[in-house]
């Protein structure tokens, strides 16, 4: 019998997510996948924001730049008139923009990344049963070399909407079907619409209400889009499961199906062609009731399925996984607080149920309907709002609004950081790629390097050694008598950001939310905060 840390179920985004994150904390892990090989379907398209933040942190983001092309925004058209043209546009304090990736070179990047950590898919690998105890999982896997027992301490479930880990937990996953029956196509067209722009045609009848659709999403290569569309009566299937919910195995569109809903709702006549792969698709929305059984979780869209309106999907899945990552760690390493694994469903879940119910309501009305501002929505849309305030590691701190960033909110990026040994500034980030907690002291000039001294003492020593420290000095503030690395706010780009104040202690999470907000008057403080998070330093 094989024996691990934990076996992660499912070598998508999400499980390949879960897997790099866990092997860069030294955790034991084996990752499967029931496929032989990957699909080279461009399933999972956009790319958010926060996501590259988060490929940033994990040394991944480089490489995902290289293949991703910008995602501008999106042109309308209704009927054949240009109707609301939605413009992408994010404030310049926001590191990364909208990008458009197709989900097989997602899978590609993120499985030569956790090969760096010697760590491989083991693909043929099908899950066909669980059983746990109070200390470990047996999971029972039909591989190429033939039936496989393991012994997991944890298993994680990213094997999509039909999870197996789901079924054996007996998790329940309620929701819906969406009637309408979708055709997806991997296809170049010869129109001269501008580069970098999804387009979502439609028509309505005389009651307004849409009867037919055509939305395309650029892809990388020359005016090439994934286009999704109404299925014609021909290609027509019954659902065949409960969970009537992605790709269809048979019956794949040919290339005159999409020429044919071209014709009718292309906002210019225009040919398709190189048609790449094509399939038909449904929509479902469904949100697991729990994200974790003991010592099953799930994750991605084992624990949420909604329509793909906004990209969300792949997305909300990928930052489930890194949320978990890191606790998982901690509690392999027997330094978890009691309480600390409990803390992925309770902040997880409440995130999954907003994204399900917002896409859900935007694939009806579409994205150009929602009552909020434009600058709010964008930073939703780029999943920069999402925030875990009043939760058990978030340290009340009373912080006023308007005054920064909140206990649970992330923390944003800011440049112009100095450091003594280089000629070029720094971002914020540059500091926070490390699997660790990050401790930032603020010294305005008055607060007394010894202070700083005690006060990063004891949060490290509460952190079990797990928490970098560096001081960010105010731009007229000494550096004398600092006895921990220093950057400068040279342009005081960190203050404002912050809303920091001499003497303020940052305590930033391994995943770059904000943990609290304390002062360094007393040395207790940290070690109060972090007990949430770790079990007491011996």
């Amino acid at each position: 019998m094989g024996e691990t840390d934990v076996l992660v179920v499912g070598a998508g985004p999400v499980g390949l997510t879960a897997a790099a994150e866990l092997r860069r904390r030294g955790v034991d892990c084996r990752i499967v996948d029931r496929l032989p090989a990957p699909q080279m379907y461009a399933k999972a398209v956009g790319v958010q924001p926060r996501t590259l933040e988060l490929w940033d942190a994990m040394g991944l983001v480089r490489e995902a730049l290289d293949e991703a092309v910008p995602m501008l925004g999106q042109l309308m058209f209704v009927n054949g008139r240009p109707g609301p043209r939605i413009e992408l546009e994010l404030p310049d304090d926001v590191p990364y923009r909208f990008a458009a990736l197709p989900q097989y070179t997602t899978e590609r990047l993120l499985t030569e990344h956790l090969a760096g950590y010697g760590t491989t898919v083991e693909r043929g690998s099908e899950l066909t049963g669980l059983e746990q105890d109070a200390d470990h999982v047996r999971a029972s896997l039909d591989t190429r070399a033939g039936p496989e027992e393991v012994l997991a301490r944890y298993v994680v479930g990213c094997d999509g909407a039909h999870s197996r880990v789901r079924r054996a937990a007996g998790i329940g996953f309620e929701g819906d079907a969406f009637p309408e029956q979708y055709m997806l196509g991997d296809v170049e067209v010869d129109w001269d619409l501008p580069e970098g722009y999804g387009v979502r045609a439609s028509h309505r009848d005389a009651d307004g209400r849409t009867d037919d659709l055509l939305v395309c999403i650029p892809l990388p290569g020359r005016r090439r889009y994934r286009m999704s569309m109404l299925v014609p009566p021909e290609l027509t299937r019954s659902a065949g499961d409960e969970v009537a919910h992605g790709l269809e195995n048979d019956g794949a569109p040919e290339l005159h199906h999409i020429q044919a809903v071209l014709d009718r709702l292309s906002p210019k006549p225009t040919t398709a062609s190189a048609m790449r792969w094509s399939s038909v698709f449904r929509i479902s929305h469904r949100l697991a009731d729990r994200y974790r059984q003991d010592r099953l979780f799930l994750a991605g869209d084992a624990a949420h399925i909604h329509p793909p309106t906004g990209a969300q999907g792949m997305n909300t899945g990928v930052q489930d996984a890194y949320n978990l990552a890191w606790k998982l760690a901690l509690a392999v390493r027997g330094i978890a607080a009691d309480g600390l694994l409990d803390t992925y469903h309770a902040e997880r879940h409440p995130v999954g149920e907003e994204v399900v119910s917002r896409t859900v309501r935007h694939a009806r009305t579409g994205l150009e309907g929602d009552p909020e501002d434009p600058s709010t929505l964008m930073r939703r849309e780029a999943q920069l709002l999402i925030n875990y305030r009043g939760g058990r590691l978030a340290e009340p701190d009373g912080t006023p609004a308007g005054s920064g960033p909140a206990a649970g909110d992330r923390a944003p990026d800011c440049t112009g950081l100095r450091r003594p040994l280089t000629a070029y500034p720094a971002r914020l980030y540059d500091l926070l790629r490390s699997p660790n907690h990050a401790l930032l002291l603020y010294a305005g000039g008055s607060t007394p390097p010894e202070a700083l001294h005690r006060f990063a003492t004891a949060a490290r020593t509460a952190a079990h050694g797990l928490l970098d420290v560096y001081a960010v000095l105010a731009p007229d503030a000494r550096p004398e008598g600092a006895r921990t690395p220093w950057v400068r706010d040279a342009d005081g780009s960190f203050r404002a950001a912050y809303a920091a104040r001499d003497g303020d202690a940052l305590v930033v999470r391994p995943d770059g939310y904000l943990g609290a907000r304390l002062r360094v008057e007393d040395p207790d403080l940290p070690v109060a905060h972090l007990r949430r998070t770790f079990t007491p330093a011996g």
